[in-house]
């Protein structure tokens, strides 16, 4: 089982304001420094999100600035491993619940917004069924275009004939990368679901694995990588969970 990484190392909820300026010393010594995501409430209802990174500054801050006597209870979620996440951790709170004292919503920089694909996916599933409906089935398939066509020819060819193992995993192409001593291997699955990798083709991930180490044996599902999102790289293995 894979070990979890931890982002949160303490945290501190529901707290009342008073106690932030009775007990300052107190809290002073639990945050200070240190970076994380707190949350400002009003009567139980979430009020404000920020992040900071030093929270004791920035909590004492609110009790005077513009959020001055708009919020009543406070929580603060200390995080380790430096503020590369925090941010973005921000943002998602803020697109997920959308306080009343925030302005400004958040923003994902570097994800993936899937509207345009998940429309593109349904009209392509619309095709395909009406397609089949009418009789045109054969001509809606992937495989069936003439570069594809060819492009698959060529790698069964290649490969004996044999099916090819990702086959009954992917819909479409795509990008592989594995390690190995330090070094960062690439290799490309087609549509049909054959590897290739440095100029060979293969009908196995574990195949193409193997000659990327030189060894006679690899497994290719723990070795590759697949992008399944953005900058979110996992093992192939996935595919078949």
């Amino acid at each position: 089982m894979a070990r979890t990484t931890q982002l949160v190392s303490q945290h501190l909820e529901n707290i009342s304001s008073d106690a932030l300026e009775k007990y300052q010393d107190i809290v002073r010594t639990y945050v200070k420094g240190r970076e994380g995501i707190y949350a400002l409430y009003k009567r139980d209802k979430l009020y404000y999100v920020g992040l900071a990174r030093n929270l004791r500054n920035r909590l004492k801050q609110h009790l005077k600035d513009r959020h001055g006597g708009k919020w009543d209870r406070f929580s603060v979620y200390l995080t380790v491993g430096g503020d590369s996440h925090i941010k973005e951790l921000e943002s998602l709170a803020l697109r997920i619940v959308k306080p009343k004292g925030n302005k400004v919503k958040g923003k994902l920089t570097r994800s993936e917004d899937l509207r345009r694909k998940f429309r593109s996916d349904i009209q392509r599933r619309n095709h395909s069924e009406l397609d089949a409906l009418f009789g045109h089935e054969v001509s809606a398939k992937t495989e069936d275009r003439p570069a594809v066509r060819a492009w698959n020819t060529r790698d069964r060819e290649a490969t004996g004939g044999r099916k090819p193992t990702l086959a009954a995993y992917i819909k479409e192409p795509m990008k592989l990368r594995g390690k190995y001593k330090g070094k960062t291997m690439h290799a490309h699955v087609n549509a049909s679901g054959h590897v290739r990798f440095n100029g060979k083709v293969y009908s196995s991930p574990s195949l193409a694995a193997a000659a990327a180490v030189n060894r006679p044996t690899q497994n290719g599902w723990d070795f590759w990588h697949y992008e399944r999102g953005p900058a979110d790289w996992v093992p192939l293995q996935k595919l078949r969970k």
